[in-house]
């Protein structure tokens, strides 16, 4: 099962449905295929249920949501969060924010007896977060904190726009296929890579383990269609020899990440970035060794994928 925080286990902002509007504005992203930008929100400030709805709205028209200037705390960045559904707790506890479960440290930095004090080669693969949980991820909320001045860029391809241009009678064969998706699939290449990722207990193992999901799934609040495999944690196509499933998924994998379906984000100084894992596909395209950067995540709980 997932390790998930319920909406119950801790105290939240009372209902905010009569805070005062907020005069924010929501526009696209210029020039890119996907993503807008919140200009004019303070997340710090309580946010009515009308505002949230055009957020919300948001978050599902353009599938990345770029809030410029969130000068906000762990526990008012966790607060927003849950306010799309519960949060998953990510697998390696080790890179937890001290105090607060829900956030995931995502950094290069070491502390001074030379451990990492976060997760420093996250997204090193294609992936949307925690397919491979038998409930995957709704979205994730990414807050910079201390950014590189070189390099540190994440780049999202929109997953509807790949299945809209495939072959058609590529799309019929697929859209009766289910994938594997395992946490491991890649797991002892990341540990040979960074020696500090640490070797996983048999409860934690047992906590990722493998999960079956549609190729293609239908968005639970869209209901658009999008492809639902990526090269970092899909393992083979149910049901097909090994060399058919292969080929099958590397076609795919490469169809997922055109350049024209992709948007890459340049961080600013507080940028919180909330991205839709039913929709894209995200990579991290990495930090010199002598830069700092350092990102605070939280998950939010998605549904069955159908």
């Amino acid at each position: 099962m997932s390790a998930v925080l319920s909406h119950a286990t801790e105290a939240f902002l009372p209902p905010q449905a009569d805070a005062p509007p907020q005069g924010f504005e929501i526009r696209p992203l210029p020039g890119a295929p996907l993503g807008a930008e919140v200009l004019g929100l303070d997340l710090s400030r309580p946010l009515g249920d009308a505002d949230f709805a055009r957020l919300h709205r948001a978050h599902l028209d353009h599938h990345v949501v770029v809030f410029r200037d969130q000068r906000i705390t762990p526990r008012q960045h966790i607060d927003f969060s849950r306010r799309f559904g519960p949060l998953q707790i990510h697998v390696l506890k080790n890179f937890q924010l001290a105090d607060h479960p829900e956030i995931l440290v995502v950094s290069n930095i070491k502390d001074a007896s030379g451990q990492p004090i976060g997760l420093g080669d996250a997204g090193h693969f294609w992936h949307s977060d925690l397919s491979y949980k038998e409930r995957p991820s709704l979205g994730s909320l990414l807050h910079a904190q201390e950014l590189p001045g070189e390099g540190g860029d994440t780049l999202f391809a929109d997953q509807h726009a790949a299945y809209d241009a495939l072959p058609a009678a590529l799309r019929r064969v697929i859209g009766p296929l289910r994938a594997e998706h395992s946490y491991l699939a890649k797991y002892e290449e990341l540990r040979a890579r960074n020696p500090w990722r640490p070797a996983l207990t048999p409860a934690q193992i047992a906590e990722v383990a493998p999960a079956v999901h549609p190729v293609v799934r239908t968005h639970p609040e869209t209901g658009r269609r999008a492809l639902f495999v990526n090269e970092h944690f899909t393992t083979r196509i149910v049901g097909l020899p090994e060399d058919e499933s292969r080929a099958l998924l590397a076609e795919l994998f490469a169809a997922a990440i055109r350049p024209e379906l992709v948007y890459r984000h340049v961080w600013w100084p507080h940028d919180l970035v909330f991205w839709d894992n039913r929709s894209v596909q995200h990579l991290a395209a990495g930090t010199p060794d002598s830069e700092r950067r350092k990102l605070y995540r939280t998950t939010v709980e998605g549904d069955l994928p159908l």
